[in-house]
């Protein structure tokens, strides 16, 4: 494939732009070589500025769940821009967009809109410390949460793909506040919660992490966390920024039946555009402001047009069977991979959910991220690239996570499928 026109416009971003990306895991420092530049989507493909066109995996990192510039969005948004671009005073769409999340997900007593996934996550946990009057946080180990300073410790996704952990800029006496454990280690966190229980303010975590892959809970490790954190008076944030209205209409929490006390999420809710929101219990809600001592806010916050492209995108999934016909799409493309590598030699590890999936280039099983880091990062770049040239585009990290839309259908499962024979 040509990609000249995208490498000009690399050289170019990079005297304007740090690193010539604005956010870190675009560059393909992971992968090695030099990110391509975007002209157009549609449906299950994304277009680059030199004509060359890929099943794309990546979804703008999980929105697009309808596929991209899916009409029932398009028109929305057209529709809300004739209206007015933002207010700064308070629009129905936003009590629309609360009426139908807090419909959906069970654990959502009440529901505020912010403008990302970092803004939810942040918002979560100053509540957390402002409704139990307690400093400490507990997440896990390759969790990521967004770039807020006390989740940004040995985070996983961007972070743990350029090989920096921890972020520097972030106040030594602020990470000493969040414990760090790991993910799927019930004996571990249990003897924290016995040591510092009375300390803690929230755990938070992402119930299925798909910031360093995608890795599955174990039987029983989400409820005995719920029973853990209720006995200690700990607030427990689920962070379904990934996960919220894609792996199913209620979330994980849907699926498992646990009820957390806060609720983060982003992504399918903007349709594509920026978007996140917060939500649990009205008793831990009524703490903010204006209701209580705790401060959040946002110009942008219920912006009208993320409002109409969410309800939208919503709608149009609850409407046409959505989860059900995303679930069948990931079956299919599981049982071609699985047959694909049934006669590798390599040791590879696939896992999916719903929409979901990861392909580790490891023989051991994936339970935490230490495990994760057993992969063979030579071998994933390989693929990556192998892919790429194959017309199929997958996220340019081994920890990451891929994305299945409605748009994606039989005829691009069999040319991923095609790709990844030549690729592995």
């Amino acid at each position: 494939m040509n990609f000249s026109k995208s490498e000009a416009l690399f050289e170019r971003a990079k005297v304007v732009i740090p690193g010539g990306v604005n956010s870190p895991v675009r560059a393909f420092r992971a992968v090695g070589g030099k990110p391509f530049f975007a002209a157009r989507a549609n449906g299950a493909y994304l277009y680059d500025v030199d004509d060359n066109a890929f099943v794309d995996y990546v979804c703008t990192w999980g929105p697009a769940i309808l596929g991209h510039a899916p009409e029932c969005v398009k028109c929305a948004v057209g529709a809300a821009l004739e209206r007015g671009t933002s207010f700064g005073v308070p629009g129905a769409l936003e009590v629309e967009m609360a009426e139908m999340v807090t419909a959906w997900m069970p654990s959502l007593e009440m529901v505020r809109m912010c403008n990302s996934g970092t803004e939810a996550t942040m918002s979560c946990i100053r509540l957390a410390r402002g409704y139990t009057g307690r400093d400490k946080i507990i997440k896990f180990e390759g969790c990521y949460h967004g770039h807020v300073d006390s989740l940004l410790v040995k985070a996983g996704s961007g972070a743990l793909t350029l090989g920096h952990p921890d972020s520097a800029g972030i106040p030594a006496s602020l990470a000493a506040e969040t414990l760090c454990l790991p993910f799927n280690d019930l004996p571990v966190l249990e003897k924290v919660l016995r040591e510092v229980g009375e300390q803690v303010a929230a755990v938070i975590l992402e119930p299925i992490p798909a910031n360093a892959g995608l890795i599955l809970p174990q039987a029983g490790f989400l409820q005995e966390l719920r029973r853990l954190t209720a006995k200690h008076g700990i607030v427990l944030i689920f962070d379904e920024v990934m996960t919220g209205f894609r792996v199913g209409k209620a979330g994980v929490q849907g699926l498992t039946g646990i009820t957390p006390d806060l609720s983060a999420f982003g992504k399918v809710i903007g349709g594509g555009l920026p978007v996140g929101a917060f939500g649990g219990k009205r008793a831990i809600m009524e703490k903010l402001a204006p209701l209580g001592p705790v401060y959040q806010a946002g110009t942008l916050s219920g912006n009208p047009l993320a409002m109409a492209a969410g309800l939208a995108q919503l709608r149009e999934l609850d409407a046409n069977d959505g989860f059900v016909k995303l679930e069948q799409l990931g079956a299919l493309l599981e049982s071609g991979v699985r047959e694909l590598l049934a006669g590798k030699k390599l040791g590879y590890k696939f896992y999916r959910i719903g929409s979901m999936w990861c392909l580790f280039f490891t023989d051991k099983e994936v339970h935490n991220l230490e495990d994760a880091k057993t992969a063979d990062l030579a071998a994933f770049n390989k693929y990556f690239h192998g892919m790429l040239e194959n017309g199929v585009y997958v996220p340019p990290s081994q920890f990451e996570t891929c994305f299945i839309s409605l748009a994606h259908g039989e005829v691009e499962i069999r040319k991923t499928l095609t790709a990844m024979e030549r690729s592995l």
